[in-house]
């Protein structure tokens, strides 16, 4: 219960510190958000499919149900980042965009703080059932907490706001992601059942941030050195499965 907690604060305090380091310095290295998005990336997609979904299957009451809840999650993300909000591209804000409108950067903030909120769910939801897990989803989400701070950051620049609704903004996120783990620890009875829809409804949304979000702004980098790192995230989470099983 604690691991959820202490994993959620991680993942919280490195988005804000992100964001605040962007405020500070008005430039970031894109190459090195790049970097962090495609190991992010392929980390994430491997934990969905060698982790996840079996876990949901191992955990649920069926595997009809699993499956109908990593719908719901994969489904909840895209409502709310493209349905509810007018314009919101994960990578797209990193970037100077002088004529995003305030409605936008609100709502750009908006689905990012509830991809925060999920994330923190994911992390204390994974690391009740299992510690290891708990562990490898940590460090896939805080693959993309980096340039997700820089994102929020810039997007509330691009749209004319002022640096101290910028920086509440960036404590948002922060606080979303802790709130979610919150939700999960304070809330949830531990039920195989419940932990099982909680693993599926994970194993959805983090499934679409990897193939939806991060991806297509992968694959809009020149050259081959950045998609290629997406398969390293893949093989980063293969070697840290061996490395936290040979520590029990």
């Amino acid at each position: 219960m604690l691991l959820g907690i202490i994993l959620s604060i991680i993942a919280a305090t490195a988005q804000v510190a992100a964001g605040l380091t962007a405020l500070q310095a008005r430039k970031f290295p894109h190459s090195w958000e790049r970097t962090l998005l495609a190991l992010g990336a392929g980390f994430m997609i491997a934990l969905v499919f060698l982790d996840l979904i079996p876990e949901s299957f191992h955990l649920s009451t069926s595997e009809n149900t699993a499956v109908i809840f990593i719908l719901i999650g994969f489904s909840i993300l895209h409502f709310f980042e493209h349905t509810l909000v007018e314009h919101f591209h994960f990578g797209e804000e990193t970037h100077q965009h002088p004529h995003v409108s305030h409605t936008s950067a609100f709502g750009a903030v908006g689905g990012l703080a509830l991809h925060a909120f999920f994330d923190g769910m994911a992390i204390a939801s994974i690391s009740k059932a299992h510690s290891e897990l708990g562990i490898l989803a940590c460090i896939a989400i805080l693959l993309h907490k980096i340039p997700e701070g820089l994102t929020v950051a810039s997007v509330m620049t691009a749209g004319n706001r002022d640096p101290k609704k910028a920086k509440q903004a960036t404590y948002v996120l922060g606080l979303s992601t802790i709130l979610g783990a919150l939700l999960v620890v304070l809330f949830v009875e531990i039920d195989q059942s419940i932990i099982g829809i909680l693993f599926a409804l994970s194993a959805g949304a983090a499934l679409y941030v990897g193939a939806c979000d991060l991806i297509p702004e992968i694959n809009k980098t020149k050259g081959r050195k950045v998609p290629f790192l997406v398969f390293l995230g893949m093989l980063m989470l293969y070697l840290s499965k061996l490395l936290l099983g040979n520590m029990h």
